[in-house]
């Protein structure tokens, strides 16, 4: 679009610029910037590469506080879902974990967007920008909570922020302590718990809209630091990011968040699952068996595949409530990165409808998922154990599936999808929409299932 950039095609190509698809070429024009993003044809493009040009465009323009981009040559997009994407490159990208740091510039400069569109679509850009700002905003909700260093968050204090945050959120929050916990024989966060000073909490989100057309559950796990506990983590740069280990709960709380703000027409009844995993003389020993809330008993062969065993309790409970589908969401596996390294979710489920429902979202919002075969007639065996109902590790191979083989047991018939983000919970330096650290993964996918969700069919 040369003429609404202010220069002619010959200079654009004259500075190496064609319009090819990731090309950046800014332009200084006085005190401000000129920036040219690379689209590819315009008849093409679609929601995801407007995300993705936003966000280069607002990289290139990050020392500025007021952006201004125009979208009256992009037809071939929906106009709200253009107006959507656009906002959400522009917001996620410009997104800055200040953190503890006591220097005053170093968080986002931004402080004005403008989106011009044509006559006939404003109105459809303007109600997607909004959405944008919404969903983005959860998303980076889901990043402070993730990149904040652990002393600063435990499971009473993301409890504390679900408190504070339900009323405007339009949620009923209740909040199980540990006494609670052992009462409704939750013994596996009670479990995972015992090499903790800090106590759990479980934090049930219930989000209820007048005539909903479905009820959707959702499961995060909240593991606010994992030491591996006895099976203690190698002291390696993964190690380092465990705090990042309750990103599930993160999404879920940061998703939970954005719904009536954004119409969503669903029930939606969520579980945070949070503890530390921590080594001590009291806590949780190989050969140790947990009684779990469904009745189970679960052998521990390994106190670093604790995951698993308090979202097993949220599960159960998630059942309890009948939900139409249940997903979770977890940094679950290693094994996870082995298969699709670190830019790509997991995804397995029991039921083929629900998961490709995920799937299509996953594609929609361009959060990537790929599926893995729950493939229970061949390893559900590497679970059994000697001395209680199942092991809660399968061995050395197959880890991301023999997961969640784990996990389904606690599902009963409830359509169930597991997301593994152990993958994409972070990056190690800025990318597209993404700033170095915690990347908040699977809160737009969350979103976009409840907002859109359709109880799935059985198999």
């Amino acid at each position: 679009m040369p003429r609404q950039l202010g220069l002619s095609r010959a200079a654009l190509a004259a500075n190496g610029f064609d319009g090819k698809s990731g090309q950046v070429l800014a332009v200084p024009d006085g005190d401000d910037l000129r920036v040219a993003v690379g689209i590819g044809d315009p008849g093409e493009i679609d929601a995801n590469g407007l995300r993705s040009a936003a966000a280069a465009f607002a990289r290139a323009a990050s020392k500025f506080e007021h952006l201004a981009t125009n979208l009256t040559d992009v037809d071939s997009v929906d106009a709200e879902a253009a107006g959507r994407a656009v906002v959400e490159g522009v917001l996620l990208a410009s997104y800055r974990y200040v953190g503890l740091k006591t220097a005053d510039d170093t968080g986002s400069k931004l402080g004005a967007l403008t989106v011009v569109a044509g006559a006939k679509r404003a109105k459809g850009v303007e109600r997607g920008a909004e959405a944008g700002r919404v969903i983005a905003g959860a998303a980076a909700f889901a990043r402070e909570l993730a990149n904040t260093p652990p002393t600063y968050l435990n499971a009473k204090d993301i409890a504390a922020k679900a408190v504070e945050l339900g009323p405007d959120a339009g949620l009923e929050v209740e909040v199980f302590n540990k006494d609670d916990l052992l009462a409704m024989g939750c013994g596996g966060i009670i479990g995972v718990n015992r090499g903790s000073t800090e106590p759990p909490r479980m934090v049930k989100l219930t989000y209820s809209p007048r005539n909903p057309k479905g009820h959707l559950a959702m499961v995060g796990k909240g593991i606010m630091y994992d030491s591996g506990g006895i099976s203690l983590k190698p002291s390696d740069a993964f190690h380092q990011v465990m705090k990042m280990d309750m990103s599930g709960a993160a999404a879920v709380l940061s998703a939970m968040s954005a719904l009536e703000a954004l119409g969503c027409r669903s029930k939606v009844t969520a579980w945070l699952m949070c503890t530390d995993n921590m080594p001590s003389g009291s806590a949780l020993k190989l050969g140790d068996v947990l009684t779990m809330r469904n009745g189970k008993t679960v052998e521990i062969h390994n106190t670093d595949a604790e995951g698993r065993l308090v979202l097993a309790d949220g599960l159960s409970l998630a059942v309890e409530e009948e939900p139409d589908a249940i997903v979770d969401i977890a940094t679950l596996t290693g094994a996870v990165l082995g298969a699709l390294g670190p830019d790509i979710a997991g995804l397995l489920g029991t039921n083929q409808d629900w998961v490709d429902a995920v799937k299509t979202a996953s594609e929609k919002i361009d959060e990537p998922t790929w599926q893995l075969p729950l493939e229970k007639q061949r390893y559900r065996k590497l679970l059994d154990s000697v001395v209680a109902d199942m092991r809660n590790i399968g061995g050395p191979y197959a880890g991301t599936i023999t997961a969640t083989i784990f996990l389904s047991e606690f599902t009963g018939d409830v359509p169930y999808a597991h997301l593994d983000i152990a993958g994409p919970m972070k990056v190690d330096s800025d990318q597209g929409i993404y700033a170095k650290g915690a990347t908040g993964f699977g809160t737009r996918l969350l979103i976009d299932l409840a907002c859109n969700f359709t109880p799935p069919s059985g198999d």
